[in-house]
C-alpha cells in the first residue's frame, strides 16, 4: 500500500487553491441479508481524480442537469435539498445530477413509479452513449425521474491543497426494485455491494483505497441496519459544508471541522474528525489531547 497515496492525492499547501466544482454523490442502499448494504464502484485507475480509489457512483453537475425540461421530466425535490443549493446549482440540478450519475456509473435510476426493470436501463444507456439526452429518452418512455428518493445526507468539499475540487452533495437513495446496480467499465472498472463494515475492513487490510468522506460514510452508516434507520440517520446531519484541511505533519493528515487543527471549531458531523495517513491510506484517529500535538 505504500505506493499509492503519490498515486492517488496532489496535495500542495502552497497551490492558489482552484474554484470547486458542484458535484453530486450517490449513496445507494439496498437491505440484504447481512444488513443494510451500500454499492460501490472502483475509479479507474488513470482517473485524474481518485484514480484506484473505491468510491460511491457520483460526478459534476453538467450544464443540461439544471435545463427547464426536468420541470416536466422530474418530480420536486426534498425540501431538505434546498439546504444544498447554490447560486451555480440549484437543489433541482443537483439532484438531477446526481441520478443521472447513479446512472452512468451505478445502471441505478429512481423513476416515478418505483418500478424500471434492470433491462430498460440498459437500453437507456445504450441510447445515451449514443448520444441521446437522459430526459428525450425519459419522454419517449413517458417517465419522470422521482427526485424525491433522493435524502441529502452530507457535503464535502475537496481540501484547498488539491488541485481538482469539487463541491460534492451526497444523497442516500435505495435501490429502485427490479435493478441490481453495476458499473459503466469505463470510468469505474469494479463494483460490488456489501455492508459498511465489510467495506471498512478490507479497506483495513489494504485491499483497497476509501478517501475521508467515503470512509466517514460507510462509518456512520454502519451504526444502523435498516433502510428507514440510515434516512433517519441522515435526517440528523447538518449539511453544513466539511472542507478538510491538509496538515503536512509526521505522519500528514486531514483534520475535519471540530479538529483542533481546524479553523472551524464546531463539528458539522458525527463521527471521527481526523483522518491520519499511515502507509498509504487514511485512518480516522482521534486528535491527541492538548499538550501531546
Amino acid at each position: 500500500m505504500e505506493d499509492i497515496s503519490p498515486r492517488l492525492l496532489d496535495f500542495d499547501q502552497t497551490r492558489i487553491p482552484a474554484v470547486p466544482r458542484d458535484a453530486a454523490t450517490v449513496i445507494a442502499l439496498r437491505e440484504g441479508g447481512d444488513g443494510l448494504e451500500v454499492f460501490c464502484v472502483l475509479r479507474h485507475a488513470r482517473s485524474a481524480f481518485l484514480g484506484g480509489a473505491v468510491v460511491f457512483p457520483g460526478g459534476k453537475v453538467d450544464p443540461e442537469d439544471g435545463t427547464e425540461a426536468w420541470a416536466t421530466r422530474a418530480t420536486a425535490t426534498s425540501t431538505r435539498a434546498q439546504v444544498f443549493a447554490s447560486a451555480s446549482a440549484p437543489a433541482r440540478a443537483l439532484s438531477v445530477a446526481a441520478c443521472r450519475e447513479a446512472l452512468e456509473e451505478g445502471a441505478i435510476l429512481p423513476v416515478v413509479g418505483g418500478t424500471l426493470p434492470d433491462s430498460e436501463v440498459s437500453s437507456i444507456l445504450r441510447q445515451i452513449a449514443g448520444g441521446a439526452k437522459l430526459e428525450e429518452e425519459l419522454a419517449r418512455r413517458e417517465l419522470r425521474l422521482d427526485l424525491g428518493q433522493l435524502t441529502p445526507w452530507a457535503r464535502w468539499i475537496t481540501p484547498e491543497a488539491e488541485a481538482r475540487r469539487f463541491d460534492a452533495r451526497f444523497f442516500l437513495l435505495p435501490l429502485p426494485e427490479g435493478q441490481v446496480g453495476r458499473h459503466d467499465d469505463h470510468e469505474t472498472t469494479m463494483s460490488f455491494w456489501a455492508t459498511p463494515v465489510e467495506v471498512l475492513d478490507r479497506a483495513t487490510r489494504g485491499t483497497i483505497f476509501l478517501a475521508p468522506p467515503t470512509s466517514h460514510t460507510l462509518e456512520l452508516l454502519a451504526t444502523v441496519s435498516r433502510m428507514s434507520e440510515a434516512v433517519a440517520l441522515a435526517g440528523q446531519q447538518s449539511l453544513s459544508p466539511i472542507c478538510p484541511r491538509f496538515v503536512a505533519g509526521d505522519p500528514p493528515y486531514l483534520a475535519l471541522p471540530g479538529d483542533p487543527s481546524h479553523e472551524i471549531r464546531e463539528r458539522y458531523a458525527a463521527g471521527p474528525i481526523r483522518y491520519v495517513l499511515r502507509e498509504g491510506r487514511f485512518v480516522s484517529e482521534d486528535p491527541p489531547p492538548p499538550g501531546n500535538r
